[in-house]
């Protein structure tokens, strides 16, 4: 009676070794189902960065282009030089009429993702104008 249950334990192992064989590979199969949805996940991710990064980039510019023109320096050159040259910036800061100068600066963020377009971030600053204008 001994060798039977015994027999029958065994019988009942190599049937779970089968079945867990059949088995084998299918995380593999889900990791590469999941994948391209991880990967469209970290490049948006990415591209919000960059685009978080632009605004900062733009509003740096548009300050430093702001107070260079109240002080009747170059504010589009003051603006371009702030910003990263890869941002491509669009300066502009005239000198205001009045009490207060204006300069906006426009960046293009490039898209990472190849299916859509850059995007322009546009930041604008004023500053007041110096006393001896």
């Amino acid at each position: 009676m001994r060798t039977r249950s015994l027999r029958g334990r065994l019988a009942n192992r190599v049937r779970d070794e089968r079945e867990r064989g059949r088995d084998r590979g299918s995380s593999i199969l889900e990791f590469t189902g999941f994948l391209p949805i991880l990967i469209i996940i970290g490049l948006a991710c990415i591209q919000l960065g960059l685009i978080g990064y632009g605004i900062n980039q733009a509003g740096t510019g548009a300050r430093a282009a702001a107070r260079a023109a109240s002080l009747d320096g170059d504010g589009v050159a003051a603006g371009t030089a702030s910003v990263s040259d890869w941002l491509d910036p669009d300066v502009d800061a005239p000198l205001g009429a009045g009490d207060t100068t204006t300069a906006t600066v426009t960046v293009h963020v490039p898209a990472i993702i190849p299916i859509f377009d850059e995007w322009d971030v546009q930041r604008s600053a004023t500053m007041p104008n110096d006393e001896d204008n």
